[in-house]
Parts: C-alpha cells; sequence; structure tokens
C-alpha cells in the first residue's frame, strides 16, 4: 500500500520517548532555559497548576532575557488564564494568544467544534516536542480533581530535519491565529533561514560551541522520523491514512494504545483484515469513565473487534491519555491524534511517525507492562452480556457521536 500524500520519513534524528509530564516538562524547561532566539508552544491545556507554573516561569524567564517567545492554546481546553499569569507574560513580553475562544454560544455552532487540540513546543529550531501531554499535572484533572496515580501519556523529544517542519508549522498557524479568518502569507524559508542565522550569531558570541547546531541542522547518522499534522486544509486524512498503511503492512504484531478509541468503518476493516492474516491485534483503551460519549461510543465497536480475534485491555489505576502505537517491532508514532471522530475529522493535530528498532522496542515494553499489569482484558461473553441499560447508553453516545459528525459535514 503506498501514498504518496505521506511524507517520506528522513533519517538523522535523535529521538527521546517522554513517558507523562514528570519526564517532559524538565526536558522542556531545560530547553526553554536554553532557548537563545525563539520558544513556540502550542497546547490544548495550559492550566495553572505545578506543572503549569514551571513552564510559564520558564517562558518568562526565557523573554525576560530577549527571546521571542509564542504561546497559543485552545479556547476549550484553556478558556482562560489567571489574571496573574497574563500580567506576568505581559510584563515580560511573552506573546500569547487563546485560539478560537467560544463565545456566548459556545458549542452550540458545529464550526466552533473544530479545536487546537496538537501539542507542539520548538526552542531556536533545533529542538522539538510533540505528543499527547498537556501543560498540566499528571496527577490533577481539571474535571475529576485529584488522581491517585498519573495519567498514562507520551512525548518525543526530537533534533533532526524534522524540527524545521514543526517551526514552519508553528509560524503559520501564530499568523493565522493573529490574523483570525484573514492568513497572512509568510516567507518560511526566509524566516527558518533568519532564525538558523540568529542563534548561530548567538552561538558564536556566546564562544559557545556550534557543532550541534550544525548536526540538528544539516542532518547526520541518527532515526529515521516524520512529522504527520491534521488540519481542515491540505491534510485532513493524513495521520488516519498513516495508521492504515501501516496496519496494511503489518506481518506481526498491532499495539495501539488509544484514549478516545472509536474507529471508522475503514480503520476498523485495516484492523480485521490484519487479524485475518494472522497479525496479533492488541488494544489498550480508556478503563475509567471520563465522558459519557467517548466512554460509551467505544463499547459499541466492541463486539466487532473481539469478535474478529482482537485483546482488549482497559487500563484502570488513572485515565488513559496516550495516542501511541507500536507495529512489528520497528514503526511507532506517539502524538495528539486519537482514533475517533473530533481527532480525525475536526481537530489540529501531530503525531510523529518514527521506524527505528530501538524507540518501538522501550514503547513496546511500557505498554506491554501497561496492558499485563495496570489493565483489564474484556472478556467477549461478559461483553455479551452486559446489562441493557449499559447497551443503551452504548447505543446513545455512539448515535450522538454520528450526529455530532453529520451535523459538521463530514462522514465518518
Amino acid at each position: 500500500m503506498t501514498d504518496r500524500h505521506l511524507p517520506t520519513l528522513r533519517a538523522a534524528h535523535h529521538v527521546q520517548l517522554l513517558q507523562g509530564g514528570q519526564e517532559l516538562f524538565p526536558a522542556m524547561v531545560r530547553a526553554i532555559d536554553r532557548a537563545l532566539h525563539e520558544v513556540r508552544i502550542e497546547t490544548y491545556i495550559f492550566h495553572p497548576d505545578a506543572a503549569g507554573e514551571q513552564v510559564a516561569a520558564a517562558l518568562v524567564r526565557a523573554a525576560q532575557r530577549g527571546v521571542e517567545v509564542y504561546l497559543v492554546m485552545d479556547g476549550v481546553g484553556t478558556p482562560t488564564l489567571p489574571a496573574e499569569w497574563s500580567g506576568r507574560f505581559d510584563a515580560a513580553g511573552v506573546q500569547w494568544r487563546i485560539f478560537l475562544p467560544l463565545g456566548r454560544l459556545g458549542l452550540l455552532i458545529p464550526s466552533r467544534w473544530r479545536r487546537l487540540h496538537r501539542k507542539l513546543c520548538v526552542v531556536d529550531g533545533r529542538v522539538a516536542f510533540c505528543g499527547g501531554i498537556n501543560v498540566l499535572d499528571d496527577r490533577n484533572d481539571p474535571n475529576h480533581g485529584p488522581l491517585e496515580a498519573p495519567r498514562l501519556d507520551f512525548a518525543v523529544r526530537v533534533t533532526g530535519p524534522l524540527v524545521r517542519a514543526v517551526h514552519e508549522v508553528t509560524v503559520q498557524f501564530w499568523w493565522r491565529v493573529q490574523a483570525g479568518s484573514k492568513v497572512r502569507e509568510v516567507d518560511l524559508p526566509a524566516a527558518w533561514h533568519h532564525l538558523e542565522e540568529a542563534v548561530r550569531q548567538a552561538l558564536q558570541e556566546g564562544a559557545a560551541d556550534s557543532a550541534e547546531l550544525d548536526t540538528v541542522l544539516r542532518g547526520g547518522a541518527g532515526t529515521r522520523a516524520a512529522l504527520l499534522l491534521r488540519d481542515n486544509l491540505r491534510h485532513r486524512s493524513r495521520i488516519e491514512r498513516a495508521y492504515r498503511k501501516a496496519i496494511a503492512e503489518a506481518r506481526e504484531e498491532i499495539i495501539i494504545a488509544n484514549a478516545y478509541f472509536a474507529p471508522g468503518r475503514k480503520l476498523r476493516q485495516s484492523l480485521m483484515h490484519a487479524r485475518q492474516r494472522g497479525v496479533r491485534v492488541r488494544l489498550l483503551l480508556q478503563g475509567r469513565y471520563e465522558y459519557f460519549m467517548q466512554f460509551h461510543a467505544v463499547r459499541m465497536v466492541y463486539g466487532v473487534l473481539l469478535g474478529a480475534g482482537m485483546e482488549i485491555h482497559e487500563y484502570s489505576p488513572s485515565f488513559l491519555h496516550a495516542k501511541v502505537a507500536v507495529i512489528d517491532g520497528h514503526w511507532a508514532t506517539v502524538g495528539s491524534s486519537n482514533l475517533d471522530p473530533l481527532s480525525l475529522l475536526l481537530a489540529r493535530e501531530a503525531n510523529v511517525v518514527v521506524d527505528d528498532a530501538g524507540f518501538a522496542r522501550d514503547l513496546r515494553a511500557r505498554l506491554v507492562h501497561a496492558m499485563e499489569h495496570e489493565g483489564r482484558r474484556v472478556d467477549p461473553t461478559r461483553y455479551a452480556n452486559r446489562p441493557w441499560h449499559q447497551r443503551l447508553l452504548d447505543r446513545m453516545a455512539f448515535s450522538l457521536m454520528r450526529v455530532g459528525v453529520f451535523l459538521t459535514g463530514n462522514r465518518y
């Protein structure tokens, strides 16, 4: 299966897997504290808790020493900022925006369902972060309060050619947010050249060794990786197509961990065809009630998946928030995109795809541990005999999801 619309996985990357905010935020703060010229962040949630304070303080420090700092937050995930934070940001020179505030009618307008859900950070065009982790404490949930265990989620720290892609994406989106519906044309090659030269000059003025920057910008031996985007313009189905292509090529094993898993017909068929070829398919899904529609809608498709011989494990110690996969021990993806209509049809998403046995082995080990020690395997017989009221709730949630997709003018 080939797809000329999917980006080529390029070599010369170093990709580090980060689990949870406890690994991501210290790495992100270190990168921001070393920034010489520019920091750009996009996130769905930027929450005023201890984790958010770490990142906010780093952004303020960077802006105070003259680094250009750009921050975009989603209008649903982050409807407002505390006055103390906005005051500190403004005083330091942090440039921040809230994407698509809901206004008085809120989500009653279907066009307002299109959200910024990706989590990206790029520093000086040298290092980028991408994943599913919001700027939010692992043991805190804005809707459910303190959690007994940290939520399960992942991100990656990347150096190499795809960092330029992250930089270009964040520059373009900043100008879209700035201009509203009017898109400002940006000379991205010129902007990248300006950033590269500014960072190189700053390194030289600081008597720092620029060899690391040369390696990052010009390439070298390393992992093959690519950035996948989902938006409402040119990349409407790129992430789903990448999943389907990797699944179609699978010969041994598919492991998918997804917080809100309600795959459409094509993706379900891809998984079923893989099972028919003898591929082992294991799904790690949300085991705790978080939202009505996401929790119940997925259970409508359990029967088809279980009937095809797939294993379903429900994660129970805390909320599962991961959006990752490992296939045949070498292909892996980490990002913000769930496999449900909101992510695949409406939200702006970003995933990194990695083709590397070492990286895949690390991610696979963590997912297998979660399934075997922190998950409950769904029994097909018990699922088939679940109470009538649960069946009714499942059908209601699935129907509401389909109606919502129809109202947005999409097919799923």
